[in-house]
């Protein structure tokens, strides 16, 4: 288990030519290792994310994760990947309001098919982990906005990623909210890589590694 980004660079074709944002952009992650990235907005911390998380391509570089070249991946190989390696966490928690807390946590499963009983309790446990065990059956608009993000948190874990990808996962929460929010998230993925893009210093902080993205270069 390990990540290891080498040179991504990453433009954009633009009516003058081409936008870069990102440039040259290499580090590694150990495993169990939490990693913080800040930065201004347009830094090009979203896309670092994206890529990272194979919803988006690099221009050039590589990114390898547990030994596979994601570059190397086919349109087809790449969503089973991503379901069986890595989990999300963005600002907008991205629940579906027709669905209960405890499907909501379980939507990853339903990729490969039926959801088992085994499924079920392990998505059960984990609200129980995030302490929304009594409100599992509560719809999102049911929950406050702290408590959809412990919803997503939860369902990030579902299918034991080995890489956690976190995107302003407090950045629409009240300060004491983004305080519980970001101690369950560093708590619960402390047997995964976590890579946290945030704004807020006091949890950046808190994170094993540091680094800051300008103007599409790592400092």
């Amino acid at each position: 288990m390990s990540l290891t980004v080498s040179h991504l660079c990453k433009s954009y074709p633009v009516r003058e030519g081409s936008l870069e944002v990102l440039r040259e952009c290499s580090f590694e992650l150990k495993p169990n290792e939490s990693l913080s990235i800040s930065g201004p907005s347009g830094s090009g911390k979203s896309s670092l994310l994206s890529i990272l998380g194979t919803l988006e391509s690099a221009t050039s570089g590589s990114v390898i994760l547990n030994g596979v070249d994601i570059s190397m991946l086919s349109e087809r190989e790449l969503p089973l990947f991503r379901r069986r390696n890595i989990g999300f966490v963005f600002q907008e928690h991205h629940l579906l309001p027709q669905c209960s807390a405890l499907e909501n946590v379980l939507i990853p499963f339903l990729a490969e098919g039926k959801i088992s009983p085994q499924q079920r309790q392990w998505g059960t446990e984990l609200l129980e982990r995030v302490g929304l065990i009594e409100r599992q059956e509560h719809r999102p608009s049911e929950l406050s906005g702290g408590e959809r993000q412990r919803v997503a948190i939860a369902r990030a874990l579902v299918n034991r990623p080995t890489l956690i990808l976190a995107d302003e996962p407090t950045g629409n929460l009240d300060r004491t909210n983004a305080g519980f929010v970001g101690d369950m998230l560093l708590e619960l993925t402390r047997e995964s890589m976590l890579i946290l893009v945030t704004h807020d210093p006091i949890l950046a902080a808190r994170t094993q590694r540091r680094i800051s993205l300008h103007g599409g270069l790592l400092l």
